[in-house]
């Protein structure tokens, strides 16, 4: 098996300060609102990777992060990275948020967007897929991932945004795993499972901080 991860994983972990219970990547269950809890998979997922780049593009998050900080970065996110009544359905709604982030923020982002469609005869080979992920990673980039429908794979959620961080894979693209961050916690799903099953697609999004 093939295995790539970030270089870096303890960065994102995050700090209850009230409790000390320590966290893995953000929570969208930490918005104020029902509707922001309902749908911020998306803003919850960008927030969760811009603060990775941050910290280890330009060093200016500390190693342990603080519920409460997260969730400021968390809001101020969801000004521009915002859901609409169907949430944020498609990659191009999610990097059309991000790029408004990023002009807003005066950053220089590289997007970079595998789409997995609806139906089977337009997706791509899945070791396409396989190499987009081991890119990304191999370059030290979490990559957000949208599941619009979870096939048989019954730990991920369907109509979802989470966080890529590593892959493992066999060298025939038989299989493959990909470990995630989602609800705060580190999860491992079988990605192949879910690419050959999910009715409905989803897409990857591997976006850096020059």
């Amino acid at each position: 098996m093939i295995v790539k991860c970030i270089k870096n994983p303890d960065v994102f972990k995050i700090q209850d300060e009230l409790t000390n219970a320590v966290y893995y990547g953000c929570n969208q269950e930490w918005y104020q609102t029902k509707w922001q809890r309902r749908s911020g998979c998306g803003p919850t997922t960008s927030t969760t990777i811009l603060q990775y780049l941050y910290a280890t593009r330009k060093n200016s998050a500390p190693l342990l992060l603080t519920k409460g900080a997260c969730l400021q970065c968390m809001e101020e996110v969801w000004k521009y990275v915002t859901p609409g009544p169907q949430g944020i359905s498609s990659t191009q709604k999610f990097c059309k948020g991000l790029d408004a982030y990023a002009r807003a923020k005066s950053l220089r982002l590289q997007t970079d967007v595998l789409d997995i469609p609806r139906y089977r005869s337009k997706r791509p080979p899945f070791s396409e897929t396989l190499a987009f992920l081991d890119n990304a990673l191999k370059n030290d980039l979490p990559i957000a991932f949208l599941n619009l429908h979870n096939g048989q794979e019954p730990i991920l959620d369907s109509w979802h945004w989470v966080t890529i961080i590593s892959v493992e894979y066999a060298s025939d693209a038989s299989k493959a795993f990909v470990g995630i961050l989602d609800e705060g916690m580190r999860k491992n799903i079988d990605f192949s499972m879910w690419f050959h099953t999910t009715l409905w697609g989803g897409g990857l999004v591997a976006f850096d901080m020059l």
